[in-house]
């Protein structure tokens, strides 16, 4: 659910502002609402502490991919800003010097064909008066006649290129047809020395990253607070408005009702005029989701996609269960679902806290894996419909075959439509109204009369009188607004919409697909593994049991990124449609310091 708001507005005089924002800061309830037209400057300052921002993320982010453990030994004292110029830094210079180590490493491979020769050789022959030229020529092209003609010697040869070089006078020019390669700047030993002074600078700035990694992240991140606690302040006083000749200070906000109390009792000790009122859309609100145990660890899964806008419903809860179920159906195996859940379980014993909510969602899909695997027959690759599972007994009268599989998944599509029409007639109840969610409501009628028609066939007639029913409240209704001509026009058009409910119903077959998919490459793996066993009596057991593991290893990944990608693709684009989705939510961003504005998130 989204927590609702309410709207304030403070004066205060411009003495007695800054104690005001101080225990504003201290409480830390009020999202401070964005006022354009407010220009109280110092935007050059602001965007030299985002860059800044920025930069010290960077720092954050590089080291923290240095996976160093972190030293005992407590940190010298440093400026954080400072600590991270100079480490993004230390970072650019490895970045170039690691391409001069490439440069280096490539030509040294182009010299590679040529053997390891002096530079000062060829300077000698050059005072003595003989030219030294080198040359590379495909196989076909070498004329043996050219050794026969001029001082030539092959170097050697690397099918198809040869590579040979030919010493002459000054005055003589050979007749080759050949390309030259021009003599290199330094000689392969050279090469080798200076390669090896840049991976020395290399390493050195490696360590010297690794040494912060171990030793300032703590510090940068405290930094990184600071310097946000301090662009927060500056966006407060950019958004503030001023009135009676600058005298009165003008701020307006958002304050989440559960917390609204705290901020009274303060207001009513100080010496500052408030307003208090309901929000309207127009004010765009900030949003706060709060749900419940379960539905909270699908909040991640829907910010991917947007926050709801402030005046409608938070879909998390109603897209949960069905995420859920989805990814079940698209993994489709209990085995690999027994997987998931003991390594869920597992590496939630040593996670950090911030990461449990995620690794418990992990489970939740494992668990869901494990149901739909068992519901459809499937278990590491194997079909316990077999006979060979025959001691089953009558738990195999639970399970579905493929063709009852695929049916279940347009099932499940009939029933997530037509719940996102009733969750979207639910909304525009809530937003403007029951006629307004009439139109909505003859989509289901329409839809369900059509599916009665079309497959169940219960009713008979009745679905057909049905039927027109629902093109009525579509046509009739579609515009309240509007006049009678005006709202039929529209209807009629928006009639034509009912192609794009099958469309929708035909994405749903994913489902079905990646199921079976993933249980015929389980298949695959088990029957390759049977036919590797039998090669030898030791080596073959041996390397059955290997490849079982890295092949049901490597379809469980697989198998488990289509099955997280498809039924978000399923919830965002078919669910979230049909329930009338906005969006465009902004976060609820309290004024407060970084540490309690996290526990606010946590505990929402």
């Amino acid at each position: 659910m989204i927590v609702p708001m309410r709207k304030y507005a403070f004066l205060a005089h411009r003495d007695d502002y800054g104690a005001f924002l101080e225990e504003l800061h201290r409480l830390g309830v009020l999202h401070v609402r964005e006022r354009p037209e407010s220009g109280a400057g110092g935007e050059e300052e602001l965007g030299q502490l985002l860059w800044k921002q920025k930069e010290v993320e960077s720092a954050i982010r590089l080291l923290e991919r240095r996976a160093v453990e972190p030293s005992a030994e407590a940190a010298e004292p440093a400026d954080g800003l400072e600590l991270a110029a100079r480490i993004m830094a230390l970072h650019d210079q490895t970045e170039d010097t690691q391409q001069a180590l490439n440069a280096q490493s490539r030509h040294l491979a182009d010299l590679a064909p040529w053997g390891d020769f002096s530079l000062d050789t060829l300077k000698k022959l050059e005072a003595a008066g003989w030219k030294v030229r080198l040359f590379t020529s495909s196989a076909r092209k070498f004329d043996p006649a050219w050794q026969e003609k001029y001082y030539l010697s092959v170097v050697n040869s690397v099918p198809p290129a040869i590579y040979f070089f030919v010493v002459h006078r000054p005055e003589e020019e050979p007749e080759i047809d050949a390309e030259e390669v021009p003599w290199p700047a330094h000689s392969p030993a050279e090469l080798r020395a200076l390669q090896a002074k840049t991976q020395a600078r290399l390493d050195e700035a490696g360590r010297q990253l690794d040494a912060h990694a171990a030793q300032h992240l703590p510090l940068l991140r405290e930094a990184l607070l600071k310097l946000r606690e301090k662009i927060d302040w500056k966006r407060v006083i950019a958004h503030t408005g001023k009135a009676a000749g600058d005298a009165v200070m003008v701020l307006e906000g958002f304050v989440p009702q559960p917390r609204e109390a705290a901020l009274r009792a303060r207001l009513d000790e100080a010496s500052v005029v408030y307003l208090s009122d309901k929000p309207e859309p127009e004010d765009k609100p900030p949003v706060l989701l709060k749900n419940g145990r379960f539905s909270r660890l699908f909040e991640p899964i829907g910010k991917l996609f947007a926050l709801p806008a402030y005046q409608e419903l938070d879909l998390t809860p109603f897209f949960a269960p069905f995420f859920m179920l989805f990814f079940g159906f698209c993994l489709g195996d209990a085995g690999y679902g027994l997987v998931v859940v003991l390594g869920a379980t597992w590496y939630k014993r040593k996670a950090e806290a911030g990461w449990k909510p995620i690794i418990t969602l992990v489970q939740m899909l494992g668990l869901s894996t494990i149901l739909m695997g068992a519901f459809t027959g499937t278990f590491f690759g194997l079909s316990l419909l077999g006979e060979q599972f025959a001691w089953l007994g009558r738990a195999r009268d639970f399970m579905i075959d493929s063709n009852q599989a695929f049916t279940f998944a347009l099932i499940l599509g009939v029933v997530q439509i037509l719940f996102g029409l009733g969750v979207q007639a639910v909304n525009r109840i809530r937003q403007y109204g029951f006629i307004y969610a009439i139109p909505t409501f003859g989509w289901i009628v329409l839809l369900l009369s059509i599916l009665d028609l079309a497959q169940l066939k219960l009713s008979g007639r009745v679905s057909t009188y049905t039927a027109w029913a629902g093109v009525a409240m579509i046509v009739l209704f579609s515009d309240p607004k509007a006049n009678i001509f005006a709202s039929i026009g529209k209807g009629l058009w928006d009639l034509y919409g009912i192609t794009g409910f099958f469309g929708d119903l035909l994405s749903y077959i994913r489902l079905f697909a990646l199921g079976i998919s993933s249980a015929i490459l389980g298949f695959v793996v088990n029957d390759i593994a049977l036919q590797i066993k039998g090669i030898a009596p030791v080596i073959g057991p041996v390397l059955f049991i290997l490849f079982l593991l890295v092949g049901h290893g490597a379809n469980l990944l697989i198998s488990s990124l289509g099955s997280f990608v498809h039924p978000m693709r399923l919830t965002f684009v078919e669910f979230y449609k049909n329930a009338g989705f906005l969006g465009g939510g902004k976060p609820y961003e309290p004024f407060a310091s970084r540490l309690k504005n996290e526990n606010h998130k946590n505990e929402a």
